[in-house]
């Protein structure tokens, strides 16, 4: 090889750019760990979502609640952000339902929050309601516990929506009474196969003067049947109270027993003082109906039993009386032969009823404070309470499977925050994150370019 050809070679080598195999392994390595700590970060943003959302998404088996459901000793008010009964996991069925003005029952555009314990824990459900909600007197808590009945509110086509608890579905009940304005459901049947429901009727134009209609409506959508209707005033159809197959419903003064086809079987007038007991007013083997009757002069409670086809009395009942309730509503019979009451307590600041309500005692929400479960059981010397409720919380109904199962359990209403606080906190984490790398992809792409090793020759 010439001089001049060896040196031709090595200047052409001398311009030829160098390749930084160094460096650029380098590079290739650090994006490569990069890779695999951010696929590592988003398994990590992955199993804790999973976390969250799966027990929210997945649809347990609902195990049978007759067995083990009991009566919390205590409710509590549902934590912030509680689940919804559409929510999953599904509640199943639930031993109470409650109500009142308490701050966490409240909701925007005064929205009403409705309260639902499980049937055997201290699961805490909330369902909304538009406007004004009373469990126990507009919202009914089938006999097995696995439905809930409430007005849908609508004005121009009212009806009733049934909310299976245990598929988070609701049926519409689109009532079938003419002219109707309002449709409030007032009481279960005893099998839980249809309704009792009360519609408002205008009479006149104006709509100065209601009608109410009473009917019983099938849950399969059947022919709803008109049991009775009457003037407003009369509260008509304020207390239901249901027996395999009979039906009793209280009108003014008058109390009417029917049969499931709505045919009347037998009326009577209520002495003064005395009103239908509530929806546990059928003794447990349906012989006699249950009244409640408030001494005048001392404001006491009792309960007494009469015939259900003529109102004469029956035999006494030897169960304490109720002191300090301006209202008692019976929920039911427990097997030791307990009455299980419900007792309001009315507020200082209550305002004086309206002339129409004071055929009834006071157990609507704007005059009542508080409520609690009692159980007067028969020889004892004064009632026991099995059920407190927190202030503002005036209104409960239970499940009479619940009742008749005579369990009650030591409750621990749950605290802190609910399962959709941490949903939307999980959700809301997860998106600001991404917004903030997605924003700052150019910068970080800049700063990991500048701490790559300057190119360098051989």
């Amino acid at each position: 090889m010439t001089v001049r050809l060896r040196e031709a070679l090595r200047s052409t080598a001398e311009d030829v750019p160098t390749y930084p195999v160094y460096e650029r392994a380098l590079a290739t390595a650090r994006r490569s760990r990069r890779r695999r700590l951010a696929a590592a970060a988003g398994a990590v943003v992955l199993l804790a979502l999973a976390g969250v959302t799966v027990p929210l998404t997945r649809t347990p088996a609902l195990d049978p609640a007759a067995a083990d459901a009991a009566l919390p000793d205590r409710l509590g008010l549902p934590p912030i952000g509680t689940l919804h009964v559409t929510d999953r996991p599904r509640l199943g069925s639930a031993s109470v339902i409650f109500t009142g003005p308490a701050p966490r029952l409240r909701g925007w555009n005064d929205a009403s929050i409705v309260g639902l314990v499980g049937a055997d824990s201290d699961n805490y459900r909330i369902m909304r309601v538009g406007g004004e909600a009373a469990a126990g007197e507009t919202l009914h808590l089938s006999p097995d516990g696995q439905h809930v009945a409430r007005p849908d509110g609508d004005e121009d086509e009212p009806g009733v929506d049934v909310v299976d608890l245990g598929s988070g579905r609701t049926r519409h009940l689109r009532s079938s009474v003419t002219d109707t304005v309002a449709s409030t459901p007032v009481g279960w049947s005893a099998d839980g196969s249809s309704l009792v429901v009360r519609d408002e009727v205008p009479v006149a134009f104006d709509g100065a003067t209601y009608t109410s209609v009473l009917s019983i409506v099938p849950l399969d959508g059947g022919r709803w049947t008109t049991l009775a209707s009457g003037a407003q005033e009369a509260r008509f159809g304020s207390t239901v109270a249901a027996a395999p197959g009979r039906l009793a419903y209280q009108y003014g003064r008058t109390v009417t027993v029917a049969d499931a086809q709505g045919r009347e079987l037998s009326s009577f007038p209520l002495p003064d003082e005395s009103w239908l007991a509530g929806k546990g007013a059928w003794s447990p083997d349906g012989a006699t109906l249950t009244l409640a009757t408030r001494r005048a002069d001392t404001g006491e409670w009792t309960l007494r039993q009469v015939d259900p086809r003529t109102g004469r009395d029956g035999k006494a009942l030897r169960l304490p009386a109720v002191t300090g309730a301006v209202s008692v509503r019976l929920l039911g019979w427990a097997p030791d032969g307990s009455a299980l009451v419900a007792a309001y307590q009315q507020g200082p600041d209550a305002p004086e009823r309206p002339l129409e309500e004071q055929t009834g005692p006071p157990a609507t929400a704007e005059q009542v404070s508080s409520v609690r479960v009692l159980a007067l059981t028969p020889g004892a010397t004064a009632p026991r309470t099995v059920l407190t409720a927190p202030a503002q919380v005036n209104a409960v109904d239970i499940a009479d499977q619940v009742i008749r199962g005579g369990r009650v359990r030591d409750a621990e209403p749950p605290g802190g925050v609910g399962g959709r606080f941490w949903l939307w906190t999980g959700l809301v984490t997860v998106l600001v994150a991404g917004a903030v790398l997605y924003g700052t992809r150019r910068r970080t792409r800049r700063w990991l370019d500048g701490r790559r090793t300057p190119a360098t020759g051989y």
